[in-house]
């Protein structure tokens, strides 16, 4: 049962990694955005193919831009600080209940 323990224990910890790795890129692509970076730069292509995604969806549901302000990045990271604060710790918590 241990190993089962582990496991989601490792779960949990990952998850809450890629959380935070992706909130970390989602501030890199509201930074760039305040510059004229190159769009042709690869960093700039990769920030903003893997956010956009997500980014458009939430201005198509929520559209919060006023004068000229994207909103959509703080909603997200706030999304993300949701799931970093229920998710991973309902996880730890899964795998404490195993142990």
């Amino acid at each position: 049962m241990f190993v089962v323990n582990n496991f989601m224990m490792a779960i949990a910890r990952l998850v809450d990694f890629l959380l935070t790795a992706y909130m970390w890129i989602i501030i890199g692509r509201a930074v760039i955005s305040w510059v004229n970076a190159d769009p042709y730069n690869p960093i700039v292509r990769f920030l903003v193919e893997v956010t956009e995604p997500l980014l458009s969806r939430i201005r198509r549901l929520l559209p919060l831009s006023m004068g000229g302000i994207d909103f959509s990045p703080m909603i997200l990271i706030m999304g993300i600080m949701f799931l970093q604060s229920f998710l991973v710790p309902t996880l730890k918590q899964i795998a404490v209940g195993m142990g």
